[in-house]
């Protein structure tokens, strides 16, 4: 092979070489992982303390202004209820709703020595509402019975053969000479007609105080009767039986 032809084939197959060489394909490029984004809002157990702690401070709100079981789904109650879905171990809104039974019996009591009978029973039933069967309810009704009871029995006193003796408030209040002059001289009918003694007081301490000077002005003589709780103060004598 001559020198020229020699040249020209190897010209031709350092061209063929260059356009295969230009004729492959690239390699694909190598993706990219994507890392997500961590979550930046509130956790579920985060959303369920923030509701907590909402419903209690709700709870208390409410059971300083008054709303025990009312209004429907905006009482202290309910709310405390609230907290008690979400956790039902909570100490705190157990705690909450004995606090709203021991207001409503200690409300009841009240109303007991006011001798408002039909209050009472309100208060107490609003207090079964909260807590069923709790003890606290249930040693004030039984009070309230006998009460009761008591009342029906001041009314026979009170009526056609009774005698009343009306005690002045102010007087009794400052425990003037002139009440005890009376009850003195009460004293001295009781035990000159053998006659029996209801007093009927504001408070127990009052109570008290009348029955002692009873006693007093009568010395050696046993004064019969009973100390009930009732206003207007008074005494109702009957004759024993």
């Amino acid at each position: 092979m001559s020198i020229r032809k020699l040249k020209a084939v190897t010209v031709f197959a350092t061209g063929a070489v260059v356009l295969l060489a230009g004729c492959a394909t690239p390699p694909p490029p190598v993706p990219q992982v994507v890392v997500p984004p961590a979550p930046t809002g509130p956790s579920p157990e985060e959303v369920r303390q923030r509701a907590i702690r909402h419903f209690l401070t709700r709870a208390e709100v409410a059971q300083r202004e008054g709303f025990i079981t009312m209004p429907a789904g905006a009482s202290a109650y309910d709310f405390y209820l609230q907290v008690l879905q979400l956790d039902p171990g909570n100490t705190q809104a157990k705690a909450g709703i004995q606090t709203l039974v021991m207001h409503q019996v200690d409300r009841a009591r009240d109303a007991l020595r006011r001798r408002s009978f039909g209050q009472v029973n309100s208060l107490l039933n609003t207090a079964d509402e909260i807590a069923p069967g709790n003890p606290l309810s249930a040693e004030v009704r039984a009070q309230l019975q006998r009460e009761q009871q008591r009342a029906r029995q001041d009314v026979t006193l009170d009526g056609p053969g009774a005698q009343t003796v009306a005690l002045p408030s102010a007087e009794l209040s400052a425990r003037s000479e002139a009440m005890v002059e009376m009850l003195t001289k009460t004293a001295q009918r009781i035990q000159q007609h053998q006659l029996r003694v209801i007093i009927v007081a504001r408070d127990d301490a009052e109570g008290r105080w009348i029955y002692s000077q009873l006693r007093q002005a009568v010395p050696g003589y046993r004064v019969r009767g009973d100390i009930k709780l009732g206003n207007p103060p008074r005494l109702l004598l009957q004759k024993s039986r």
